[in-house]
């Protein structure tokens, strides 16, 4: 077995598959996405921001306009079903204004964002970092999941990912490593690299 064929066997996973999000490029999966990358972006573990995400979307929350109707204490209770406890007051008044901010700056549709990025991953990046509670390193997940429904993303494989593929003497090319990736699931492998790092 190869050290890519370990790699992903062990961390193969991306945190929207753990999360429950079948990723496509149409405007829920995105919007949770979203969801997904302001729960991480906090300094919290990835398992429990998961645990959070996969609450709110139970609860139905899994579109901007579901989660702007719903009240602040019910975002609060899915956020504590979570575990996520040590941010869930601030969270769930950023979830709600991230809500409103897609439906009034995409008319809540993030493939919109991707058109006002044109194709530019930094811009991009800056839009999504217009998201209150998002920074770079949010804005850094959010691309690296997303790059196998938005193919213009990618090969997004960020510091991160890169130097875990040097510890592992896989390539830091982002072109060529992306190439390495199963099935073309580029995201998947960043993913397993980040896990890797981590681990």
């Amino acid at each position: 077995m190869t050290t890519l064929d370990t790699l992903l066997d062990e961390h193969g996973r991306t945190y929207a598959d753990e999360a429950g999000i079948s990723l496509k490029d149409t405007p829920s999966p995105l919007f949770e996405l979203l969801v997904l990358t302001q729960l991480l972006s906090a300094r919290i573990s990835a398992d429990i921001a998961v645990a959070a995400a996969r609450e709110l979307f139970s609860a139905g929350y899994r579109t901007p306009e579901k989660m702007a109707a719903s009240s602040w204490q019910d975002r609060v209770d899915a956020l504590g079903r979570g575990r996520y406890t040590r941010y869930d007051e601030s969270t769930a008044t950023r979830l709600g204004e991230t809500a409103e901010k897609v439906r009034s700056d995409y008319h809540g549709d993030l493939r919109r964002l991707a058109e006002r990025a044109d194709g530019d991953v930094e811009a991009a990046s800056r839009l999504l970092q217009e998201f209150d509670g998002i920074g770079p390193t949010g804005a850094t997940i959010f691309l690296r999941e997303v790059q196998d429904v938005w193919p213009w993303v990618g090969p997004y494989f960020d510091d991160k990912a890169l130097a875990a593929a040097t510890d592992l003497g896989l390539p830091t090319d982002p072109a060529e490593l992306g190439d390495r990736a199963r099935g073309g699931e580029r995201a998947v492998l960043a993913a397993a690299l980040v896990r890797h790092s981590l681990s």
